[in-house]
């Protein structure tokens, strides 16, 4: 039997499937009634859980940034007191080879100095012993040139 009395196709159900649909029907949706809530709050749960993992993330990506800007700036600050180090430590450099050359230069001089006393001190020891045998020689090489031998004068002598 049909529940409405003219043919209308499938839209046309029978009373006897009604009857058995129908409380099929409740008891499915008192079940998803009662089930419904459980599952809207365990759905908001792990939307809360989400975003309070994202919320979480976004923080320690903003510690990790502030941390990462205060890294970067210990780091300038190092590598300006090592240029200042390098600067101070090539300015102490070039003092000390100005200081080394220098001395060096005092050293240089008083060697030449003492060479220069050395070589005079010994030119007039030369001088002297040559002075000595020079109207010795000078007479030896005038009797040669003049072919008889002549008499040697010496230094005391007042003819010279």
């Amino acid at each position: 039997m049909y529940l409405v009395p003219t043919d209308i196709g499938p839209l046309n159900p029978k009373v006897e499937e009604l009857a058995v649909a129908l409380p099929l029907f409740a008891a499915v949706f008192f079940l998803i009634a009662r089930v419904l809530p459980r599952i809207n709050r365990v759905i908001a749960e792990r939307e809360d859980a989400i975003e309070g993992a994202a919320e979480r993330a976004e923080a320690v990506r903003r510690r990790a940034e502030s941390e990462r800007a205060k890294t970067e700036q210990v780091l300038a600050e190092a590598r300006h007191g090592a240029a200042r180090i390098r600067q101070r430590a090539a300015e102490e450099g070039a003092a000390l080879i100005a200081a080394a050359r220098e001395d060096g230069m005092r050293e240089r001089d008083a060697i030449i100095e003492a060479g220069h006393a050395t070589i005079e001190a010994q030119r007039a020891a030369a001088e002297a012993e040559l002075r000595i045998s020079v109207s010795e020689l000078a007479s030896n090489l005038a009797s040669r040139i003049v072919g008889e031998p002549l008499p040697a004068r010496t230094m005391a002598d007042p003819r010279a």
